[in-house]
């Protein structure tokens, strides 16, 4: 079982950090290639719930952004929050121009109402931001750039931790989220099969999104609607449908990273349930991909479900701290290519945090695997939004609104 589970660490150690780093370096500026002058018609949609003030935030930033104001209009989709995100949204359409407030006639989730919006709207690009992220002047620009073929259906966009010195936990996500923009994704960004595209930052055609709205409104497990991973789920759908899928690290964004780590582990939570439903259900067409590319997702799949195994039979056998040591050796050495990366070196000061940050992965890694994976498998059929944990502040409506 051992020598199994270290083939597919293996492989995907291979995808990501070899062939995929070969092929970004070898495609050169076909991997980010551009079409300059593109100005298409845009609506920004955010969807909505129990976010507070963040949303204000968020609204603001768009009057900052580095494009044409006729041909961009934002639209916010209030899902029925309970707190007071509503009144907030209200007051940036108030102070901001462009934009308009709609609240869903019921709780309907994140992807349903943004396919309300969607149909509403008649831009070509929707671009989809989260309700708690501050999206950055030249991004749209950059997204939109990127469309450079009528077969690229989506563009996303970097994310960067807006809170990456606010303790050792937001320190240490700074670094696990550069990894995620900077290594993790170069094989599916070489060959434009990126298999998920973050809600925080990401332009798609509209048309593409209609043609595929019937498949993402019935989307359910067992019969009951499900709220969770549709990020992902709207990807691979996208892929599925042959469509090409991009990222670019020119278009960048800013989100608040869990203070906590009890909302830490709810995050987890809720992404190791998306990964679970995704990459089960996308066996069926894993075939269509990419050889590297189905490889690479058939090898993350088994390591998924055959890595909690391998730590139960470590605990069992009372060889949990050399597996531990192996875990701390591999962060260790990726928290000084972090370190010593050009890339960041790049970043500004207040973006960077030491190193050393990131050894409590040690321990959260192995946890998250044992931990995780199982309860995420007990709870698929929720259809909980489990917001990040921006609740309502007593007394902290917006005056005049509320």
């Amino acid at each position: 079982m051992t020598l199994v589970v270290s083939l597919f660490i293996f492989i995907v150690f291979l995808n990501r950090y070899f062939f995929g780093l070969y092929l970004r370096l070898t495609r050169g500026k076909k991997v980010d290639d551009k079409l300059e002058g593109y100005e298409p018609t845009i609506t920004i949609v955010v969807p909505l719930f129990n976010e507070g003030r963040s949303i204000y935030e968020t609204i603001a930033s768009f009057s900052r952004l580095d494009y044409p104001k006729e041909k961009l209009s934002i639209t916010i989709v209030d899902d029925c929050s309970t707190d007071d995100s509503y009144e907030w949204a209200c007051k940036g359409a108030k102070d901001f121009a462009n934009v308009k407030v709609i609240q869903n006639p019921h709780n309907m989730g994140k992807r349903r109402g943004i396919n309300r919006a969607v149909r509403e709207a008649t831009s070509e690009i929707i671009v989809s931001v989260d309700s708690d992220v501050i999206v950055y002047p030249t991004a749209l620009r950059e997204l939109v750039a990127r469309f450079t073929r009528p077969e690229i259906a989506a563009v996303g966009g970097r994310i960067h931790v807006s809170n990456p010195n606010d303790n050792w936990l937001t320190k240490m996500q700074t670094i696990k989220y550069f990894y995620g923009q900077e290594f993790l994704k170069n094989l599916e960004r070489s060959l434009e099969q990126v298999m998920c595209l973050s809600g925080c930052l990401t332009a798609y055609r509209r048309s593409v999104l209609l043609e595929l709205e019937p498949i993402l409104e019935k989307r359910n497990i067992l019969g009951v609607p499900i709220k969770y991973g549709e990020d992902r789920y709207l990807t691979r759908q996208i892929v599925k449908a042959g469509y090409k899928t991009r990222m670019t690290m020119d278009a960048m964004c800013f989100t608040k990273a869990p203070r906590r780590l009890r909302d830490y582990f709810n995050q987890q939570l809720r992404w190791k349930r998306s990964n679970i439903v995704d990459y089960v259900l996308g066996l069926s067409h894993a075939w269509a991909l990419h050889p590297l590319i189905a490889i690479h997702y058939l090898s993350l799949c088994l390591l998924l479900f055959v890595y909690p195994f391998v730590i139960i039979t470590h605990l069992v056998q009372h060889e949990f701290f050399e597996l531990a040591a192996i875990h701390l050796q591999i962060i260790a050495l990726f928290a000084l290519i972090y370190h010593f990366a050009p890339s960041t070196r790049r970043l500004p000061p207040w973006l960077r945090v030491h190193p050393v940050a990131f050894l409590p992965m040690t321990v959260l890694m192995p946890v998250a695997y044992l931990i995780l994976t199982p309860l995420g498998l007990l709870t698929l059929d929720t259809s909980s939004w489990e917001t990040r944990g921006h609740g309502r502040v007593a007394g902290a409506a917006p005056q005049g609104v509320a």
